[in-house]
């Protein structure tokens, strides 16, 4: 109780200090003129534009240094993490990982590693067989084809074995600080609570109407501060709303805080 009281104070100060800033949108606003958009689409996405800013803004106060809870040292290691972390939890992966690496340390040394070797070292993640075949083939394209250099670019990455959108957004942002949308299950569920999106679950989905309202200077950063939020506040079961920073522009939430008054 205390500590919603204490969120509770924390966000209305947040709220009053609030400035939406609209740089690094020009473009895609330019854009709009030529998608033959009508009045009531460009309303909405305006809408949507400001309330991506004012939540941007909130969110980097609470959360001011966000980034991805995997450990990794180069970007080949984030590579695996993902995999592993498919049903399975970023901190049992990170209990898993070292072991990997302490007996192939490099993705040439993996690359040559008997498939059936990767999977009993990684099989506490779950789905072991088919992430340890995953694994060894990604490292082995990384390998012979990009000599040991993970690319960076989405179309390469989507190229390598067991790498989807998700994880190849994920390292655009996180590795090489490009423009990305992780379109995880707490990004998902917040977006569409929020109302940056409506009743949209599809990942891909999700992330185009995303890249329609984020600066890109932003949208990593964004995503990863959603999460933050999911865990903290924004639970898929019992949300604390009247704690919540974003309640007060929120559909979900002032829905939630209207039924209770």
């Amino acid at each position: 109780m205390r500590a919603d009281q204490d969120a509770k104070r924390q966000g209305e100060e947040i709220k009053k200090g609030t400035k939406v800033k609209s740089q690094g949108l020009g473009k895609r606003k330019k854009a709009d003129h030529k998608k033959g958009l009508t009045p009531a689409q460009k309303r909405d996405l305006d809408r949507r534009r400001e309330l991506a800013l004012t939540c941007i803004d909130r969110l980097k106060r609470i959360y001011p240094d966000t980034r991805t809870t995997l450990t990794f040292a180069d970007a080949w290691q984030l590579l695996i993490s993902l995999r592993l972390a498919a049903q399975c939890t970023d901190k049992r992966v990170d209990q898993v990982t070292p072991g990997l690496y302490a007996v192939y340390p490099t993705i040439e040394a993996i690359s040559q590693a008997p498939v059936e070797a990767i999977e009993k070292i990684v099989h506490p993640c779950g789905l072991g067989p088919s992430k340890a075949r995953d694994i060894k083939a990604c490292m082995t394209m990384l390998h012979e084809v990009y000599q040991d250099r993970v690319p960076d670019t989405m179309e390469e990455l989507l190229r390598l074995p067991g790498v989807g959108r998700k994880s190849a957004n994920l390292i655009l942002g996180d590795v090489f600080g490009k423009p990305a949308v992780v379109t995880d299950t707490h990004c998902i569920r917040l977006s569409n609570r929020i109302g940056l999106v409506t009743d949209i679950k599809e990942p891909a989905k999700v992330e185009k109407e995303l890249w329609k309202v984020l600066p890109d200077a932003e949208a990593n950063q964004f995503c990863h501060r959603l999460v933050d939020h999911g865990r903290a506040v924004c639970m898929a079961r019992s949300p604390r709303c009247e704690a919540c920073i974003l309640n007060d522009v929120c559909v979900f939430g002032q829905t939630v805080l209207t039924a209770e008054k």
